[in-house]
């Protein structure tokens, strides 16, 4: 009774060749058709016959291959008897120490390794293909969502039910990071995305207003708003700088133009959600610089009030590798290809009861 044919260790790498995945070592046949060498290989050589090549060439005995390949030893010698019978050559020249590859052995050998290369390239490719037709789109996500960004999102995945977005938030330097290695497909920043290897399209605008307690606002606030200088005097209540150190660096410059103390460069960390933040502006005498829509609701014990002197303006931007080829994406980044046409923001109560995004 010929060998069965003995399923490979799906955890089992070869010591120098490809992966031993999803193959099998096939019994020899039993007869050999009297035809021309193409015609009788046609259809022959499985990955498992190369493999079985490669192995016994690589570990020098039919012993320590066929240990490897995880078949018997009777098996592996007839699958290579059945080679050669095949091919009408030697491949190998059997001695008492073990087994060499003649000259036609070793030129198998190096066309075997490179088809069992490009075998187990197969369906790491599938997969990745079938990536890009759908399935997840990671996303960068910044200490604070423009809120109309987040309509988009809510209507993409409304659109695309095929496709799952998984977002996670990450300071610049990690998100750039994770973009450039593939960890990330897409990320929003509120800073011009650096270098030729991103595309960008902006995706939100936003007029900043400054928030503060219902004290201080009826202190401060004239008709048109508050004046960055009446702020002097107060701490400055942000988001972690690592968070985006450009934006960061950018507010702060701002500030100090109109006699505000930005304090140290680490005063976000103090303030790594938005709870804590709130607590701090109702408890202080501290603001905050933040656009009327929000995606968090603005609790009682805050007011939010217009810059009445001097335009603040955060600016949201999409990012993603120039060499992207993600369909998924490309869908994606359609939704933003209008810029936001919103400059100027509604009265509170309007604000209040438009909803996040219009209705179908």
């Amino acid at each position: 009774m010929p060998n069965a044919a003995v399923p490979l260790d799906t955890r089992s790498t070869t010591a120098r060749g490809a992966t031993a995945s999803l193959r099998l070592v096939d019994p020899p046949p039993t007869t050999v058709e009297p035809t021309s060498l193409q015609s009788r290989t046609h259809g022959f050589f499985t990955p498992a016959k190369l493999e079985a090549v490669v192995a016994v060439a690589e570990e020098g005995g039919f012993s320590a291959a066929a240990r490897r390949l995880c078949i018997s030893q009777p098996a592996l010698s007839q699958t290579i008897i059945a080679i050669e019978r095949r091919l009408g050559v030697k491949l190998f020249e059997r001695s008492t120490t073990g087994v060499q590859s003649t000259a036609t052995g070793r030129a198998l050998l190096g066309e075997a390794r490179a088809i069992l290369a490009r075998f187990d390239q197969l369906l790491p490719a599938i997969t990745q293909r079938a990536g890009e037709e759908g399935g997840v789109i990671r996303l960068g996500i910044p200490y604070d969502l423009a809120s109309e960004v987040l309509c988009a999102l809510a209507k993409f995945v409304v659109g695309y039910p095929d496709t799952r977005l998984q977002p996670r938030h990450l300071p610049m330097a990690e998100q750039l990071a994770a973009l450039r290695s593939g960890q990330l497909d897409v990320s929003f920043m509120v800073q011009v995305p650096p270098g030729p290897d991103f595309d960008k399209i902006l995706v939100a605008r936003e007029e900043l207003g400054v928030l503060l307690s219902p004290k201080l606002a009826a202190r401060l606030a004239g008709p048109d708003g508050v004046r960055l200088d009446a702020l002097a005097g107060l701490d400055w209540v942000t988001f972690p700088r690592s968070n985006s150190p450009a934006w960061y660096d950018e507010l702060a410059a701002i500030l100090r133009t109109h006699g505000i103390d930005a304090g140290p460069a680490d005063r976000g960390d103090q303030f790594p959600a938005p709870s804590v933040t709130f607590t701090a502006l109702s408890c202080g005498d501290t603001f905050a610089l933040a656009p009327q829509l929000r995606a968090d609701p603005i609790p009682d014990t805050v007011v939010w009030s217009p810059l009445a002197d001097h335009a603040v303006v955060r600016r949201t931007w999409a990012a993603w590798p120039a060499s992207s080829r993600h369909r998924a994406v490309a869908r994606l980044i359609s939704a933003f290809e209008q810029p936001s046409r919103r400059s100027t923001y509604p009265s509170a109560a309007v604000a209040a009861s438009e909803p996040c995004c219009d209705q179908q």
